[in-house]
């Protein structure tokens, strides 16, 4: 299988590289995805599956006037770029979407059927971009959240904060499921290697819903620290006085029912975490 994996350079684009070793690896400099010549102009004969692993996923900087239009680039008229591509040569197209594309008012685990419904101007462009993905018959969209891999993430953060003695304040009313870069793009690999019908598919790692604050308590236990010095606090709370904010959905959980039926099995966070700590954190 001839893979071509776009956004190559971020955390899911390193995993991707592993669970695609014979794939052709392109990061920005390579192929910016936003340049309509740019994605035309690249030489698509022969690729079977196109993996879009790019994004602008700054959440509060994307609520900024100033990078609405940059935002929209990568998250929606890149995806759209690259759909073209990929149906005008016969390739399918995995694109990964977000949590955010929801308000996280329902009720449990989100289902991939539910209707967007986004609070951010991050999550407006995930659920356009989702849109372009799912108007080519040959798509895999994948959902997830909470992603840590190689690079800058919350777990990280957390862990540098428990190893130099400081005590953070995080918010403990966001509930949802940490999901390892490895096993995402495992179980994109998958998907793909399958065949499994295309569609949309939620993919997270699986295990009891915690908050962010048990993420972080989780680490600081893991590093020696005793889960009591991570003061838990409401997400409105954290935010109060704040500027510049995008607003956060309070339910994250994603429904893992269909990706499991297709024949994977996300692992559960916890052990997700533990491995990450060991290697990467």
């Amino acid at each position: 299988m001839n893979a071509v994996i776009v956004g190559a350079g971020g955390q899911l684009g390193r995993a991707l590289r592993r669970e695609f070793p014979q794939a052709v690896a392109l990061d920005r400099a390579a192929l910016d995805v936003t340049d309509a010549a740019a994605v035309r102009a690249y030489v698509w004969a022969g690729v079977d599956v196109v993996l879009n692993a790019a994004a602008w996923t700054a959440v509060d900087a994307a609520e900024d006037p100033a990078n609405h239009a940059a935002v929209r680039a990568a998250n929606v008229d890149a995806v759209g770029h690259l759909a073209e591509a990929a149906d005008e040569h016969g390739a399918a197209l995995v694109h990964l979407s977000s949590e955010y594309v929801f308000d996280g008012t329902h009720a449990g685990p989100i289902p991939e059927d539910l209707p967007p419904s986004p609070l951010s101007v991050y999550g407006r462009s995930k659920a356009d971009g989702d849109a372009r993905a799912t108007a080519v018959e040959r798509h895999w969209l994948v959902r997830t959240t909470w992603v840590v891999g190689e690079g800058g993430n919350f777990v990280r953060t957390m862990a540098g904060l428990a190893d130099r003695g400081i005590s953070p304040t995080v918010v403990d009313d966001q509930i949802g499921r940490l999901t390892s870069a490895a096993d995402l793009a495992a179980g994109i690999r998958h998907l793909v290697e399958s065949r499994a019908p295309y569609g949309t598919y939620n993919l997270t790692g699986d295990g009891e819903p915690a908050s962010w604050a048990d993420v972080a308590a989780a680490v600081f236990t893991a590093r020696g620290r005793s889960a009591d010095d991570v003061t838990r606090v409401s997400t409105a709370d954290y935010f109060a006085g704040k500027t510049g904010m995008a607003p956060r959905p309070l339910n994250s959980l994603l429904r893992l029912t269909k990706i499991q039926n297709a024949g994977f099995r996300p692992r559960e966070w916890r052990a997700g975490l533990c491995d990450y700590l060991a290697t990467d954190a």
